[in-house]
């Protein structure tokens, strides 16, 4: 992966987490991984711990940001969530998986906050 596309989705989430925290996100974690994948965003929204897909674009050439958050995509979300649930005895916990979804256009970016995006994949 070029530097370039490492430094814009990492700017990407920045905004992200910019942006969940006005809509009152609590932010747990960043990058969370394990050995079934990355979680972007972990934060609380009340008593939910959401899991937080962020997907930045230039334009949607490829498609829009949350469509890449494809049925792969989801399960190796669902199957970290399930780890980091277990991991800090939180299995009992409301969960659900939101995507926030950005494109820049210009200099600024234009977001979409999806929540509850997906239920779990088995």
């Amino acid at each position: 992966m070029s530097f370039y596309k490492i430094a814009f989705g990492k700017k990407g989430e920045e905004e992200a987490e910019r942006i969940l925290k006005k809509q009152g996100y609590k932010i747990i974690e960043k990058n969370y991984r394990c050995r079934f994948g990355e979680i972007d965003i972990i934060a609380k929204d009340g008593d939910t711990i959401a899991f937080v897909e962020v997907k930045t674009r230039v334009n949607d050439r490829f498609g829009s940001p949350k469509s890449s958050v494809d049925y792969r995509k989801q399960k190796h979300i669902t199957n970290a969530s399930a780890y980091y649930l277990n991991e800090k005895g939180l299995d009992d916990s409301s969960v659900r998986f939101d995507v926030v979804s950005l494109e820049l256009g210009g200099d600024r970016f234009s977001f979409e906050l999806i929540k509850d995006a997906f239920e779990a994949q088995e």
